[in-house]
């Protein structure tokens, strides 16, 4: 790209909630009103104030749906002949775009950016540009890139808006594709007005290893480039996140092409996961672009950066976009702090056989595109490993695998599987899938610790005694439990429910790596107080129908200590549910919903960070280093039967360590309760999930008493353990005399 002229600034703007434009030209008509881009309808107050209170998600206070005309008139002149230009636009909606009343055509993208040839109307001095832009009608309903409850389904246009330039015969394409094994990465040209060319590439990593100058002759018949970087590679991971940038120029020419990636593959080997050929456990968070300030998601790396480190800080590794796809600056920013990412495609649904009366071909054929696209765009980022389908989805899981199939063979980078979570009953494997992400293999072989009664039966976490010694390994062994024929089950899709009908399926016995799907969903108590903190486009309304609530019921003074008690709660049935898929050594990680606040679908106050990433009030100093002790890259968790024992028991628990970082462990773990203590030592050059060693002590002295069971070493665990005297065999409670 030769430069670029930006846009962003005031542009003439028209309402047009009737959609009533394109029958009368809006086009052709001047601006009744100002607006500032990149923005959106309702960062700017554009049509009317909504007076509803939301109580089970936040309120846009300018919802609008409809057209939105967008003008402006800018100078195009002066640029050289043999220069092609294009008009981006980096987030929007569906789009028409006119070029001095001519019309150029339209996108309907919802992830990618739209963008518009209009080489043929430049240098003829000012140029006026009109785009409208539809929050409506779109070809599929779109997950969460466009549900009121999350990002909110904003109209406007959002990050770069450009015109940009490049000559109009040379590079228009290039992707990297890394081979680790022989320090090269392989680059594939599309060329534009030409077939063939002579190609300088050179460039630089990240940690400073240079790529020197090299020419290369580029055909159509060999539109790739291998470049050799070196012995001393730098190879790319959460560990060590550094980004090769290299720019390749035709020889003669200013138009200089930027291509980045990192040095990584990811690899599904049996049932592991690998990057770069060491194993790898993602722990995970959900994520659906909620951004309560602004009702849509960022577009610049600084904004997404402190997202995702906040994050990262807290032991996450591992972002799921649930039916959305984030912006470009997202993966820039996850790249920078190596965090792997699962974009999905806008769609959360069944796809119908064909023979279905119900069946959309436009649908099918623009969620299929919508895939391609995101590829396209984003697929050469090193932090984009992992792709899927949608959520939840049922139907044609013949058209799944072929869609995978296509995917992969477009781009190899990634790993691919049909979806989260479908067929949610009755879970299968298709042959493209290279992992599977879902809550069970059967009805009752449950692979999380907490369920909603709509997909119950509940999990341990729910239903057993307090305890840290569950695993789901057992539950990756075949046993039979579906039992029956066709059962009709209600489940959740989008924001309402439908019911589906699932035939009875064969046991499904993973050969790929598993993933569990939005663990957690542990709700606490919403603080009252955070509505203040909601000064942007969207309102936390329910908290005061919440406090209104309470006043009525003259509990008000209660609502801080409903905070911090369930808060505490909530952090104890994470802990139970996290360290169980620690101790799964079948498991390949978790999708946590969530470590912040998912303030959709029923207001899910389920995070230890609110919905702006900050700790609540709870969540001191103290919690968060206790967090960070089960939840990171080095964890010791001990399987403990229950945290209640009697006086004088003696005591056997085994002690785990589940160790992935890069270097191999060596030394002991010292442990204490009350004043006992001891040391087990590790394996030599420990590295990944393994058995220590057990604690053994006799519990408690003569009186009831609390004991801290503390593991430490690389890192540090701790449980709280209770002591009672040994119950009275002939002890019965008094009957009540008192007949209620």
């Amino acid at each position: 790209m030769i430069s670029r002229i930006d846009l962003s600034g005031v542009w003439g703007f028209r309402i047009d909630g009737e959609k009533a434009g394109i029958k009368g030209k809006f086009w052709e008509l001047p601006a009744n009103d100002e607006i500032f881009l990149p923005s959106t309808t309702s960062q700017q107050k554009k049509g009317s104030y909504n007076a509803a209170r939301e109580e089970f998600h936040l309120t846009d206070e300018y919802s609008f749906e409809g057209y939105a005309w967008y003008y402006r008139n800018t100078d195009l002149s002066g640029i050289p002949d043999g220069t092609r230009a294009e008009l981006y636009l980096e987030r929007t909606r569906l789009t028409k775009v006119w070029i001095n009343g001519n019309f150029i055509g339209e996108r309907s993208s919802l992830c990618t950016p739209h963008i518009y040839d209009i080489t043929d109307y430049i240098g003829n001095g000012s140029t006026d540009i009109c785009i409208m832009v539809s929050n409506t009608d779109y070809p599929t309903k779109g997950g969460h890139m466009t549900s009121p409850d999350t990002q909110t389904d904003w109209n406007g246009i959002t990050g770069e808006i450009s015109v940009r330039l490049s000559d109009v015969d040379g590079i228009s394409f290039i992707r990297a594709f890394p081979d680790i094994s022989s320090h090269s990465v392989r680059l594939e040209f599309t060329l534009r007005g030409m077939d063939e060319a002579d190609v300088n590439i050179w460039g630089a990593s990240s940690d400073c290893k240079i790529v020197d100058t090299a020419a290369y002759r580029i055909t159509a018949e060999q539109p790739f480039a291998i470049v050799d970087l070196g012995e001393d590679v730098s190879l790319w991971d959460e560990y060590s996140p550094v980004i090769y940038t290299l720019k390749a120029a035709i020889d003669g020419s200013m138009d200089i092409y930027t291509v980045q990636f990192g040095m990584r593959e990811i690899t599904a080997d049996g049932m592991t996961m690998k990057i770069n050929g060491k194993p790898l456990y993602l722990r995970g968070k959900h994520d659906a672009m909620l951004f309560p300030l602004s009702g849509a998601a960022p577009t610049t790396v600084n904004e997404w950066y402190e997202v995702l480190r906040k994050a990262k800080e807290l032991g996450i590794n591992h972002y799921r976009f649930h039916t959305c796809c984030p912006p470009d600056s997202a993966f820039a920013a996850a790249d920078m702090l190596g965090m792997y990412l699962q974009p999905e495609l806008p769609f959360w649904g069944t796809l119908y056989f064909s023979d279905d009366e119900r069946y959309n071909a436009e649908e099918t054929a623009y969620i299929r595109e919508e895939g391609r696209r995101i590829l396209r765009e984003f697929g050469g980022h090193p932090s984009f490993v992992m792709f899927t389908l949608g959520n939840e989805l049922w139907g044609d899981d013949a058209l799944m695998n072929d869609m995978l199939g296509e995917y992969k063979a477009i781009d190899s980078r990634h790993l691919y599987s049909q979806g989260s979570n479908n067929f949610q009953f009755m879970p299968k494997i298709l042959e493209n899938d290279d992992f599977f992400t879902g809550v069970r293999f059967g009805k009752k072989r449950l692979i999380r610790g907490s369920y909603a009664q709509c997909d119950a039966p509940l999990g341990f976490v729910q239903t057993d005694a307090p305890n840290t010694s569950h695993s789901f390994d057992g539950e990756f062994c075949e046993h039979s439990d579906n039992g029956g024929n066709a059962e009709e089950f209600e489940i959740q899709r989008e924001t309402s429910t439908v019911k589906v009908k699932a035939e009875q399926a064969e046991e499904l016995t993973p050969t790929i790596p598993v993933i569990s799907h939005e663990t957690g969903q542990y709700y606490s108590y919403p603080d009252l107080n955070a509505v203040s903190r909601y000064t942007g486009s969207l309102k936390a309304h329910f908290l005061d129908i919440y406090r209104e609530r309470l006043a009525k019921r003259s509990m008000l003074g209660y609502a801080e200590d409903f905070h911090k008690a369930s808060g505490l709660f909530a952090f104890q049935c994470y802990k139970l549910e996290i360290e169980a898929a620690m101790r799964s050594e079948k498991l390949s990680g978790f999708q946590l919903l969530d470590l912040q606040d998912f303030t959709g679908q029923g207001v899910a106050s389920v995070g230890m960070l609110d919905a702006f990433m900050n700790e609540k009030s709870f969540f001191t100093d103290e919690l968060r280093r206790q967090w960070t002790g089960f939840c990171s890259d080095a964890v010791i968790p001990a399987e403990i039967d229950s945290f209640v024992l009697e006086i004088g028991q003696e005591v056997e628990i085994p002690v785990f360590m589940r160790y992935m970082r890069p270097e191999p462990l060596n030394g002991s773990i010292e442990w204490n309760v009350g004043n006992v203590s001891g040391r087990l030592d590790i394996p030599e050059n420990f590295r990944g999930f393994g058995h220590i060693g057990n604690i053994r002590f006799i519990a408690g002295s003569d009186i009831r008493c609390r004991l801290t069971l503390t593991v430490r070493g690389v890192t540090e665990n701790c449980y709280d353990l209770w002591c009672f005297p040994k119950a009275d065999s002939n002890f019965q409670l008094a009957e009540c005399s008192e007949k209620r």
